[in-house]
């Protein structure tokens, strides 16, 4: 894919245009992305280190604007998008396209626009004098369990100074966000044994037996929902079970062989949903033990797709007058989605989410962040450079 950069100096419309243009649903690469970047950044002397997937088909990318010292800021953002498949669109999901102040794409809110209102602003960087310096951090496969993040977290804290602040730019309206929920990623696996449907005693329906482990989530998840508020601040205030994508059985007159299903739990506390699991985890080993009694092949396995820990706000008090000063308010709100600043509030770093566009707008048909919205975004990144400059 060849699409043209934006001219040089270019808006944060200029290069939403441009990012907007990539498929990056996390299904595909984001190398053509990448690349794109990294050429750019090579005409204006800035060096860039690529982080490559497993298998080399997507990649992270690190690059840092300003002097080799501590006390820099991180732009985090993720690359990739959601699909469109199946959503009515009023226009090209990857064509940038204006409608009543509103700039439509599929990526605008979540989170390109974040991501372009940065770039737009790396001129102004490297021309102003910065006494501390900003990381743009840019990651894959955030939509799909945030895979890309870890690498890119431990290749940003072995080869910079330790940075001061982290903002994870996804849509918050520009309003400071500094909690978010932690979820573990699920997939269960029962394995049964086949036999014709009138004839039970000769075998095992995996999918029966996967029934019974669901009835246990939703009953958690019930109990969870009537119980007292865990989780001060989320909506909802408490710890959440859900059960994304079942699949199983060959044929309505089969004992079904195999079913899987994906689930997840989302809570204020890794402990908490550590006990949620626990109680999965007893109910799948005292099912599995029965199953295999009767027939050797079969077997309960869950596999963790993603662990990744809550933001909890723990930020320093120098940290926090920055981003109050960048994002021009003090307030702060917690968001019951998951994002990678977790991630990187684990590796120690003081860690807040702030980005233009709102997060209902995202992964919606006609996806959009407002024009102004956008300015809110360039305007925040104007009082970065300012400060880092002191």
């Amino acid at each position: 894919m060849t699409i043209p950069l934006p001219a040089f100096p270019a808006s944060a419309r200029d290069w939403l245009a441009h990012l907007v243009a990539f498929d990056t649903t996390s299904r595909n690469s984001n190398l053509a992305l990448v690349e794109s970047i990294e050429h750019w950044l090579e005409t204006l002397g800035v060096r860039s280190t690529r982080i490559p997937a497993a298998g080399g088909g997507k990649a992270n990318l690190l690059f840092s604007i300003g002097p080799h010292v501590p006390g820099g800021v991180v732009l985090s953002g993720h690359t990739d998008a959601v699909p469109v498949d199946g959503q009515s669109w009023r226009s090209d999901p990857w064509t940038l396209t204006e409608r009543d102040g509103r700039l439509h794409g599929r990526g605008a809110a979540d989170m390109k626009g974040f991501i372009a209102a940065g770039l737009s602003r790396v001129p102004a960087m490297l021309g102003a004098r910065l006494t501390r310096p900003v990381h743009f951090a840019l990651s894959y496969d955030e939509e799909v369990g945030l895979l890309g993040a870890p690498a890119l977290i431990e290749a940003l804290m072995a080869n910079v100074p330790r940075p001061r602040l982290v903002v994870v730019g996804e849509p918050t309206g520009m309003q400071v966000v500094d909690r978010h929920k932690g979820i573990m990623g699920l997939r269960t696996t029962v394995l049964g044994h086949e036999a014709h449907s009138s004839q039970t005693h000769l075998g095992v329906s995996a999918t029966m037996v996967a029934a019974q482990l669901m009835a246990r989530i939703v009953a958690i998840a019930e109990r969870l929902a009537t119980a007292p508020a865990t989780c001060t601040g989320f909506e909802p205030a408490h710890a959440t079970v859900t059960i994304g994508l079942v699949e199983g059985g060959t044929a309505p007159n089969i004992l079904a062989r195999r079913c899987t299903f994906v689930w997840d739990i989302r809570a204020g506390t890794p402990d908490e949903a550590r006990r949620v699991f626990d109680e999965v985890d007893v109910l799948a080993r005292q099912l599995g033990a029965d199953i295999r009694a009767r027939f050797e092949d079969c077997g309960i396995a869950t596999e963790v797709l993603s662990d990744v820990p809550p933001l909890t706000g723990a930020l320093d008090a120098p940290a926090r007058a920055l981003i109050a000063r960048l994002a021009g308010s003090d307030t702060r709100q917690a968001a019951s989605y998951v994002a990678e600043a977790g991630l990187f509030e684990r590796a120690g770093l003081p860690t807040v989410i702030c980005g233009p566009g709102w997060i209902a707008q995202a992964h919606q048909p006609d996806e959009y962040i407002a024009i102004d919205q956008l300015a809110a975004a360039e305007a925040f990144m104007d009082r970065l450079i300012e400060a880092l400059c002191e």
